[in-house]
């Protein structure tokens, strides 16, 4: 019976939206995190009865036909960009991208990684790095004598020192913009890489056209919401109960046919 592998794959397809959904909601409170969406596309359809196929020699056509369709399969699970809230922490190497753009990270491979998390520290060097040690891009490297440290909107990142009246300018942080941000490449840690997908890092100072200023002392906080995540899982579940009980009519009918008498 057809209805069987049909209410099959929605099964499956809600169980990869419940998967989807219980990971946002799991990073809800993970600094730049993303949500995602599963999006889901019907299967081929078997044509019994072509459209516009000749019905009678005195050329009459069939208006609809007879089309039955194989279920449903998962299209893509698309990234959500829509920026978080900003979140104050008072600390000085937390930063924020208000609005377009991605840091940029050195990984240990010698590639470039991008993220949204500014949540940062200083490492033994006094370099500028993640919370997994991995230094940003460009190097930002403070004096050991460093009392008061300033990142301005557009990324300069100044010093006041021992001695020394006028601050002291050490470097300037730069962000990177791609045509389709959901095209990265997610490979944890907050991080991604670009893709043949998301087109190349265009690169840029903070503030500049297309891209977003920074705030010091803030972080981005994950931009997803419980309701909506919530009632998206109660619908999953329910789809998932209903391809269940099409299942179980389906095996009750073909009970019924086999145990039909002569």
């Amino acid at each position: 019976m057809r209805a069987l592998r049909t209410a099959t794959t929605g099964m499956s397809a809600q169980q990869l939206n419940v998967d989807t959904i219980s990971h946002n909601i799991a990073n809800m409170n993970t600094v730049g995190f993303k949500k995602q969406r599963a999006e889901f596309q019907d299967l081929l359809y078997q044509n019994v009865e072509r459209m516009g196929a000749q019905s009678s020699e005195a050329g009459t056509v069939v208006p609809t036909g007879i089309q039955v369709g194989g279920g449903v399969k998962t299209g893509s699970v698309y990234r959500i960009l829509t920026q978080g809230s900003p979140t104050r922490t008072d600390n000085p190497y937390d930063i924020m991208v208000d609005g377009r753009g991605y840091f940029q990270v050195l990984m240990p491979s010698g590639e470039t990684a991008y993220t949204r998390a500014g949540n940062f520290a200083v490492n033994d060097q006094g370099q500028l790095v993640t919370d997994d040690g991995y230094l940003v891009q460009p190097q930002i490297t403070l004096p050991q004598d460093s009392k008061e440290v300033t990142i301005s909107k557009t990324g300069q990142v100044s010093v006041t020192q021992d001695g020394v009246t006028a601050p002291t300018v050490v470097g300037q942080l730069q962000i990177a913009s791609f045509f389709n941000e959901a095209g990265l490449d997610a490979i944890g840690d907050n991080l991604f890489l670009e893709s043949g997908a998301s087109g190349a890092a265009n690169i840029g100072t903070p503030g500049s056209v297309g891209f977003g200023t920074l705030m010091q002392g803030y972080t981005e906080a994950s931009n997803v919401d419980a309701v909506s995540e919530i009632t998206s899982l109660i619908v999953a579940q329910r789809a998932y109960e209903m391809n269940s009980k099409v299942i179980k009519t389906a095996d009750d009918m073909l009970s019924v046919t086999s145990n039909l008498r002569s």
